[in-house]
């Protein structure tokens, strides 16, 4: 018996009857980004490990459990160790990697970039989560203005109203920067609350606690979450510099009619943010509500050696985002697969039918045929399955007299035209 492959667990087929929803969720992204200054970038789908490393963190869940491991067929362990290399996990740090290897930021101070990639993690699938998904981001690299986390935010914002994927809350937090008087400050202050609470937290919480204590607060295990809610925030520990730039951010915020809500446990799931972490959540998403999310980044470029260079991003889920617009009903109706259909009523047109078919796709008309032999009123059927909106009868009939009879599926009408005149008389009735 044949074996018959499935998709991998926790990867999907994207069927010609989905690509529609997925074209749209591209292009207005592509359109807005263009209505920014961004300009599309990519990137390969699998990088040395260290790149995620240094970034990511060593101590992260991406690094430590969810990363898929790239090498030779057959080898146990990487061929080098330059050729340690994992799938992308996350869209920020190659980015990041192509900018200081290819020297963008010489040709400008300011390099304003986006991404449609896939992204891997090796992760229990779920609603809304999977092996392989896909993202959409934009990165914004040279400048610590506040204002550009507002563009950043803005773009976001933008593109989900008009992708269909209203309804979100915006959550938005500062973690604050690496100087004394601010993180450090905070993670003390939360050291010494978790410490007084460590029992009850989970294994992975017990172990991140003495080295990366903030990642307990994105923990999403039901006893840690609850734990947390009585932690202290991070905006209550904010240094004099990083409460200004907070300020100019919530403020420009508002005079753009933007809403948002303030969430002082909010750090994300990345150790290279800085002050600035925004998600935009949707409470038809479920437990895994996050559609959007990003911050600022402001010592990932000096992370990988290129000059201390200030930057802020998102990332986007286009899986999540498709959910949302599906609970939203939001869906696209069924698009025809073709304008015009040839049903050939005899053998002898053949050739003609062939001339045809290309003639009208190199005009711009969607157009196929029967490679079945079928009766014509088997090949109407089919047509209208396709949604063909005319069907181009040729027999001999149509021969003698070097004509095609049309029929209007919409109209239900049927004519004799000739030749030289079918396809003048097509592009006027689907205004091509």
């Amino acid at each position: 018996m044949a074996i018959r492959f499935k998709a991998p667990r926790g990867t999907k087929d994207i069927l010609p009857e989905e690509i529609a929803e997925w074209r749209l969720v591209e292009e207005t992204f592509r359109q807005w980004c263009a209505r920014y200054g961004y300009r599309e970038i990519r990137t390969p789908a699998f990088e040395d490990i260290g790149l995620f490393e240094r970034t990511v963190g060593a101590t992260s869940d991406i690094v430590q459990k969810q990363m898929f491991a790239v090498m030779p067929y057959g080898a146990r362990h990487p061929v080098s160790e330059e050729e340690r290399w994992v799938l992308r996990p996350e869209g920020t740090a190659p980015v990041a990697r192509a900018l200081i290897e290819h020297g963008l930021l010489q040709q400008s101070p300011l390099v304003k970039l986006f991404y449609i990639a896939p992204i891997f993690r090796y992760e229990r699938p779920q609603a809304g989560r999977f092996r392989q998904h896909h993202q959409c981001g934009v990165e914004a690299i040279g400048s610590p203005n506040p204002l550009l986390d507002v563009e950043v935010i803005a773009l976001g914002n933008d593109f989900l109203n008009s992708v269909g994927a209203s309804g979100f809350s915006i959550h938005l937090n500062s973690i604050g920067c690496l100087r004394e008087d601010c993180r450090p400050r905070y993670r003390q202050a939360l050291i010494a609350f978790l410490q007084a609470h460590e029992g009850d937290l989970c294994e992975d919480c017990q172990r991140r606690l003495p080295t990366n204590p903030l990642r307990v607060l994105d923990c999403k295990e039901e006893e840690c979450r609850t734990i947390v809610k009585d932690a202290p925030v991070t905006l209550d520990y904010l240094c004099d510099e990083c409460n200004a730039h907070f300020a100019v951010l919530c403020e420009n915020l508002e005079r753009l009619d933007i809403a948002y809500e303030l969430d002082g446990r909010l750090v994300r799931g990345l150790d290279y943010y800085t002050r600035t972490v925004f998600e935009f959540v949707h409470p038809k998403l479920g437990a895994h509500s996050t559609v959007l999310g990003g911050g600022r980044y402001d010592g990932l470029i000096a992370e990988l050696g290129g000059e201390p260079t200030p930057g802020v991003g998102f990332g986007c889920g286009i899986e999540r985002v498709l959910l949302v617009r599906q609970a939203n009903q939001q869906r696209l109706p069924s698009e025809p697969i073709v304008d015009a259909f040839i049903a050939i009523a005899s053998p002898d047109a053949e050739q003609q039918a062939m001339q045809l078919l290309y003639q009208l796709r190199q005009v711009g008309i969607r157009a196929d045929r029967d490679y079945f032999g079928r009766s014509l009123k088997a090949q109407m059927r089919y047509a209208d399955k396709l949604g063909a909106r005319f069907v181009l009868i040729v027999g001999e009939d149509e021969l003698r007299e070097n004509a095609v009879t049309i029929r209007d599926m919409q109209r239900s009408e049927q004519w004799r035209e000739l030749c030289e005149r079918v396809i003048t008389v097509l592009q006027e009735r689907l205004s091509l």
